[in-house]
Formats: C-alpha cells, sequence, structure tokens
C-alpha cells in the first residue's frame, strides 16, 4: 500500500507512521528531512519549494511502487512539502514498514535518493545576501 502526499500545510511524522503501522511488520523506517540553517557554511534564511504537482504526484507513486516491488516491504508513506519553509521545518517526511528492518531501511534510502534525483520540486534557498535555486529536476 502507498500513501503519497504533496501539501502546502505542515507534514506530519505521526501521518506517515501511523499509515505504515501493519501487523506484519516488524519494524519501521521514517526519514525526516529538516530544513537547516546552513548550505557551504553560508547561512540560510529559508527555503521555497515549487513543483510540477499532477507529474510530481506520479513520480512520487512510482518510486513508492518500484520500492515495494524491489524490496520486501510493506506500506510506504512519502509527503512532501510546497511553499515556505522555515529553519527546522520538514520538507519531506518518508516512512516505510517491513517484515524485517534490513528491506525497510533499503527501501527508505531508494525513496529519498530516487525523490531527489526525479521529481520535479525544486528549492529555492534564501540566503541574507541572495537566493539560488538547487537540486532542479527534469
Amino acid at each position: 500500500m502507498i500513501d503519497i502526499q504533496l501539501l502546502s500545510t505542515p507534514l506530519s511524522i505521526s501521518a506517515c507512521e501511523t499509515f505504515v503501522e501493519s501487523p506484519e511488520a516488524g519494524g519501521a523506517v521514517v526519514f525526516i528531512g529538516t530544513v537547516r540553517n546552513k548550505t557551504a557554511n553560508k547561512a540560510v534564511v529559508r527555503l521555497e519549494f515549487e513543483a510540477y504537482t499532477p507529474m510530481a504526484i506520479r513520480e512520487m507513486e512510482k518510486i513508492a511502487q518500484t520500492a515495494l516491488d524491489k524490496f520486501a516491504v510493506s506500506k510506504i508513506s512519502i509527503h512532501h512539502h510546497v511553499g515556505i519553509l522555515n529553519i527546522g521545518e520538514l520538507p519531506v517526511v518518508i516512512a516505510v514498514s517491513a517484515p524485517h528492518r534490513g528491506a525497510a531501511f533499503d527501501a527508505c534510502e531508494f525513496c529519498i535518493d530516487s525523490l531527489k534525483q526525479t521529481v520535479p520540486i525544486w528549492k529555492k534557498e534564501i540566503f541574507e545576501d541572495g537566493e539560488v535555486w538547487v537540486a532542479a529536476h527534469p
């Protein structure tokens, strides 16, 4: 089972954890992306995320389905934020449950790595003295 959401409201770690709960799961792995205060020794003020929503959702569904097919996992939840985020806020939460922990770790890592490479979500880093778009995907 898959839960994919692209949200302009704050992300809920517990919503992702709750979705992946399963009696067959021996464990769950959760990745929580957090806005940090520095990039390359430069102070970050905030981040802004934009997405091509229909394609972003389809691509996240594809990533989750690939992870389900490739790894022995039960459920996957991927939530990503769009809009403005301040330091300490959450741009992405990924939760994966599986009968065994190794598969959950592997699938979670696959999901975040694939998301960063293929999902059309763009991030703008805002600094005190300027801004830059980073990680622009197709």
